[in-house]
């Protein structure tokens, strides 16, 4: 089973327009998870996750597993090691459930949403 971190790249932080950059804060977040990604993760990057007000966004996912959504992320390279990271234990796991004991400190008080896997049929 693949395990994906779908990144927003359209988000932007509350003070993007006062710093005028030429990427969003999505963009930037989105290359640093990309080249974090280790081996074995996929990454793709999607318009607009819908949650604005949580910017900047990601998704973690795989088939028959639970799956998350993550948010309040600084575009930095730690947080990016951080999505990396919790995103291949969620690999790791059978369920998709990390114990919060194993996850990366850059993660945590970042979790916006948790989804069931769906149904089979």
């Amino acid at each position: 089973m693949t395990t994906w971190i779908t990144i927003c790249d359209t988000c932007k932080r509350d003070d993007w327009e006062d710093r005028a950059p030429t990427q969003t804060d999505g963009e930037r977040l989105a290359k640093l998870v990309e080249t974090a990604a280790p081996e074995g993760l996929r990454t793709r990057r999607v318009s607009c996750l819908m949650g604005c007000s949580h910017g900047c966004n990601i998704a973690i996912q795989a088939e028959g597993k639970l799956s998350y959504t993550l948010g309040r992320f600084e575009p930095e390279p730690e947080a990016a090691e951080a999505i990396a990271q919790y995103a291949a234990l969620h690999a790791q796991s059978e369920t998709g459930v990390v114990p919060y004991r194993e996850w990366p400190q850059g993660v945590k008080g970042h979790f916006v949403t948790r989804h069931p896997p769906l149904p089979k049929g």
